[in-house]
């Protein structure tokens, strides 16, 4: 991730996380021909995250997790945008005054403006998460949907299981590993 051999060095760099990624330090690397997910999913326009939200916000008022979580479903788990590029773009719709915001129990909700609801219907078939659901391939689709849920399963076990948990699980991960390059063999 980072090369540079100053990286960690340089002052105001942020110290190395102590579980870095889904594989615990010292594992050893994928093989080159391995696509890690992230590798695999398509990187996405900034004008595309201002007319997914100008989308949703078509259909009625929205919080900003709302719209993450409405991008997700939509694009079939592919696209998440990261609230580091929602609320920005929210501001700016606010900013040109397609959008308004308003403050209601600790959340902001979101609703299209007049001058929006004219713009979005102009582009409402121009939402971005059908195209960006069909980079992966229908039959990837399950399989990151499973991947993401033995992720969650696997940080809530690093976070909370006992010492008994935690040999089942390394048994079970040697498994599963085992099991998949056998699967991989068959061919």
């Amino acid at each position: 991730m980072h090369d540079h051999p100053d990286y960690w060095d340089a002052p105001l760099s942020p110290p190395p996380p102590p579980f870095p990624g889904p594989f615990p330090p010292g594992a050893p690397p994928l093989p080159h021909h391995v696509v890690h997910w992230e590798q695999a999913t398509p990187r996405i326009r900034r004008g595309d995250v201002r007319a997914a939200l100008l989308a949703l916000l078509h259909e009625g008022p929205q919080n900003g997790y709302q719209m993450i979580q409405g991008i997700e479903e939509r694009s079939r788990g592919v696209w998440r945008p990261s609230p580091g590029s929602v609320y920005p773009a929210l501001q700016q719709l606010e900013d040109e005054g397609l959008v308004t915001g308003d403050e209601a129990g600790g959340s902001r909700t979101y609703r299209l403006t007049e001058q929006g609801r004219a713009h979005a219907a102009r582009h409402a078939r121009e939402a971005p998460w059908d195209e960006v659901a069909r980079t992966v391939p229908d039959d990837h689709h399950e399989l990151r949907l499973l991947w993401a849920q033995l992720n969650e399963a696997f940080g809530h076990l690093v976070r909370t299981g006992g010492e008994r948990q935690l040999a089942e699980a390394k048994k079970l991960i040697k498994q599963t590993r085992k099991s998949v390059f056998q699967i991989l063999a068959e061919d």
